[in-house]
């Protein structure tokens, strides 16, 4: 799941480039215990990033802001966005299992194949977002002067709003898609794994 902040500021800050948007990802991790299936759960549901949108707690979270930086070009009777550059910063939690000595092999696979799952689908989230990044800048840059610089602020803040709400629309329905499916796609990539350890692709769980 995620959860997203807006920063609209005239701001410069160190990134990475990301095509044409700027991501800034970072990870964290909180540890869990547990030596079966339920206390995994049950570590899970305790000690997971609460995410703000659905009051709960979750397996895994990406906090997100997006930043953009505006610049003006001003002539007789007009004012355009001459430059635009949009920063997406991105935080992904994810979690630690402590593993116990005694944990059994199919916990151990188990957990092996839910964690690359959660990290994938926080990832997802990561693309998302620097998607409509980039969707963003490139809505900037291209529209039309208006009749003064109030004009053009008040039109990039309306691109912004209407690009984040795309955005946001997005992110819910990946999450929704992807719940639905989630049980069907644990056990098929429980299978998938198994078959790879089976044919040497891959060690056994330790």
């Amino acid at each position: 799941m995620m959860t997203r902040s807006l920063l609209c500021a005239l701001l410069l800050s160190a990134a990475v480039p990301a095509d044409a948007a700027n991501l800034v990802k970072t990870y964290s991790y909180f540890a869990i215990g547990g030596r079966t299936l339920e206390d995994i759960e049950q570590q899970l549901a305790k000690h997971g990033p609460q995410v703000k949108s659905t009051g709960s707690r979750h397996p895994g979270a990406t906090q997100m802001a997006f930043t953009t930086r505006i610049s003006y070009a001003s002539q007789s009777g007009s004012c355009r966005i001459a430059d635009a550059v949009v920063t997406v910063k991105v935080k992904v939690i994810l979690p630690e299992w402590r593993r116990p000595r005694k944990a059994d092999a199919d916990v151990r696979l188990f957990w092996d194949t839910l964690s690359a799952d959660i990290k994938r689908h926080e990832d997802r989230h990561v693309e998302i977002a620097k998607n409509h990044g980039r969707a963003l800048e490139d809505a900037l840059k291209a529209s039309y002067p208006q009749k003064d610089c109030d004009a053009a602020k008040a039109k990039a803040a309306k691109i912004t709003a209407v690009e984040l709400a795309r955005h946001d629309q997005d992110q819910l329905r990946f999450d929704l898609v992807e719940g639905a499916n989630f049980e069907s796609r644990i056990l098929r990539l429980m299978r998938y794994r198994m078959e790879r350890i089976g044919s040497g692709q891959l060690p056994p769980p330790t």
